[in-house]
């Protein structure tokens, strides 16, 4: 693993874990964070092994509270574009990855946070949790997709509430998920064993028909239905050239567990 001064990475069985370590600051995102987060993504992710990746926060505060202000206060026009490019940038890594990202949301997820998270396949929440995008509390609006990811997540109208009213719209966790921001809400001290859950039963599927599912579930929010109905008609059938669909349709006649290739 390449080492991080602002971030924790560790392997176990087959989940990436990224930790946003920065707890004192409530794991703020800086140039610094996002670099780290996107050389992990890229670099520490292993596709051969690893089938989860898992974004979470240090600390019990926060998954992350923002982007950094103390650093944003120092920027100018062009160095605030080539930040906001750095944070969309994990989020179309996030999309591509050929894994389930996970963000594990304890805490505030504010701002940067808030889009960092729903940038993730999936968003499992503390009960703890809460979400929200106040830029315009400061003058500056959601800079890392906010205001394109949210509208498919929550719908306009729920996303404009929020966009534009800034800390008047805070959500907590129930009302997130709710509106649809997050997958799962859980109490704080089952958040561990629920990623434990939905890890478990991410290794009894196939690496590839997850893959796919994925890159078509992305791929329609950009697509007509007729384009999206072809695409899946086509890795429906792709999928029979496998041996993946093979071994679990085998599986599951001869009443036994598949055994899928990573």
């Amino acid at each position: 693993m390449s080492q991080y001064s602002c971030l924790k990475v560790e392997t176990k069985g087959s989940r990436l874990t990224i930790t946003i370590n920065r707890p004192d600051a409530l794991n703020a995102l800086n140039e610094t964070v996002l670099e780290e987060i996107e050389s992990a993504l890229l670099e520490d992710f292993d596709a051969n092994t690893h089938r989860v990746v898992i974004i979470e926060g240090a600390g019990e505060k926060a998954f992350v509270a923002g982007a950094d202000i103390a650093e944003m206060k120092e920027m100018n026009s062009e160095d605030a574009h080539q930040f906001a490019e750095l944070g969309q940038s994990i989020g179309r890594i996030i999309g591509t990855l050929p894994a389930v990202v996970i963000a594990k949301v304890r805490g505030f997820a504010l701002g940067g946070g808030c889009e960092l998270a729903m940038s993730c396949d999936l968003v499992v929440a503390a009960k703890s949790a809460k979400f929200g995008q106040p830029e315009v509390n400061l003058g500056l609006i959601a800079g890392f997709g906010g205001t394109q990811r949210l509208v498919s997540r929550v719908g306009i109208h729920v996303a404009l509430d929020m966009l534009l009213t800034g800390r008047g719209r805070i959500l907590n966790a129930d009302e997130a998920h709710m509106v649809g921001l997050t997958s799962r809400v859980v109490d704080d001290d089952k958040l561990d064993s629920e990623i434990d859950k939905i890890v478990d039963a991410l290794n009894k599927t196939g690496p590839m028909a997850v893959t796919e599912t994925k890159r078509l579930v992305r791929d329609a929010q950009h697509m007509s239905l007729d384009a999206g109905l072809a695409a899946e008609a086509s890795a429906f059938a792709l999928c029979f050239s496998r041996d993946e669909s093979k071994e679990g349709i085998d599986a599951f006649l001869a009443k036994r567990n598949p055994k899928f290739n990573q």
